[in-house]
């Protein structure tokens, strides 16, 4: 098992910070922060819980080093469908509800979906079964040739945006499932030569103040943004790893063709 000073010296490098500045940052001498990671000394739970806050450690691996460190676990893990979460799922679903005829998705750590409005479910319901999973993953969907690419206009950007997305995911947690994911997406034939085709077509090219994600919906093209929400202060860590992204309407024709019909979906 890996020590809890090897895990915090990892996490330190992985975030580009000097051990003499994590020590002064969260106001101990560099002398004992060097004990901590070389293994000479035992952190207290409330000097993990400084490092952790200082490294930006998501909760799942704080839990991991209390545990390295031979404390006990601070932060529960209570499955979204279970009993105790009940008031939470139900208030996430009235959010994404209330979103209609718009898409709106609640996405775990790894971006699998675990609730959907209709519009989103209706947007799925046009994916072949081997990309809904479970689980159904918004990362494999919309990369995968047979997924959201079909009918994804100015495909290169958004799935630039996307693998943009999923690296700093992979970056900030750490997670062997998410590095996985990345290298598996990485394999697509849509993927493969992005960065040099995104590159060469931008050069020269202003930013975007949006990112567009617009498909193709018969003879329309339906263009939205999105938004993204996390829980404040979470102290549980299904919480913590649960995301909201709600998709917004990014032009008039968008606005008109699905809010001027009730009921009006996004078809390919």
């Amino acid at each position: 098992m890996t020590g809890v000073g090897t895990m915090l010296r990892d996490w330190r490098s992985h975030r580009s910070i000097s051990q003499l500045d994590l020590a002064y940052d969260v106001g101990v001498s560099p002398k004992h922060l060097s004990f901590v990671e070389t293994g000479k000394s035992t952190p207290s739970p409330s000097l993990l819980e400084a490092l952790s806050e200082r490294l930006d450690i998501p909760l799942r691996e704080r839990n991991a080093l209390l545990l390295a460190a031979g404390h006990a676990p601070r932060y529960s893990e209570e499955p979204l469908d279970s009993s105790t979460m009940t008031h939470v799922r139900a208030s996430v679903q009235r959010v994404l509800d209330a979103h209609n005829p718009y898409p709106g998705l609640a996405l775990d750590r790894t971006w699998n979906v675990v609730l959907a409005n209709d519009a989103a479910l209706a947007l799925a319901a046009f994916l072949p079964p081997h990309l809904t999973g479970p689980p159904f993953n918004l990362f494999r969907a919309s990369l995968h040739p047979d997924g959201f690419a079909s009918i994804t206009v100015d495909f290169d950007t958004w799935a630039t945006y996307l693998l943009i997305t999923l690296r700093r995911l992979v970056r900030v947690t750490g997670d062997p499932r998410l590095a996985e994911l990345e290298r598996e997406v990485a394999r697509y034939p849509t993927v493969v030569g992005l960065d040099s085709r995104t590159g060469q077509r931008n050069q020269g090219s202003g930013p975007d103040l949006l990112v567009p994600f617009s498909v193709r919906a018969g003879d329309s093209v339906l263009s939205f943004f999105t938004t993204l929400t996390t829980f404040g202060s979470p102290r549980d860590i299904t919480l913590d790893e649960l995301t909201i992204e709600l998709f917004y309407p990014a032009d008039e024709i968008t606005e008109r063709t699905i809010s001027g019909a009730p009921g009006t979906t996004v078809s390919p």
